[in-house]
């Protein structure tokens, strides 16, 4: 049985992304419902780790960054999608596409564009 990426959206990605991929059957956790607003792009994906959660961000340089460091320091998460700015139902779009195309493990670890 292939298992889908968990996904956890930054709190700069528009709430109706996480609507528009839950709706499509995709298990997906928001900033907000996580009541981490404000804490820093170090801290979102060291818990989004903790939850065992793809981070979904429109933030490509901090995270660029931060994917580095952590194969700098042998540290592991469970992957990073960077998705350009754009309306909500093509962001939808091509992670749905992307999340149904690879596996979890397929992801884990790995710094995505789409």
């Amino acid at each position: 049985m292939t298992t889908f990426a968990a996904l956890y959206t930054d709190e700069d990605m528009s709430a109706l992304v996480g609507t528009l991929l839950s709706s499509r059957g995709l298990d997906v956790t928001t900033v907000p419902e996580q009541a981490t607003i404000g804490k820093t792009d170090a801290e979102q994906l060291e818990f989004a780790t903790s939850l065992g959660r793809c981070f979904l961000t429109h933030n490509r340089v901090d995270f660029e960054r931060l994917h580095l460091q952590y194969i700098e320091q042998s540290k592991e998460h469970c992957g990073i999608i960077i998705v350009p700015q754009k309306n909500a139902y093509e962001v939808a779009q091509r992670i749905g596409i992307l999340v149904n195309a690879l596996t979890a493990d397929e992801i884990k670890n790995q710094l995505l564009y789409v």
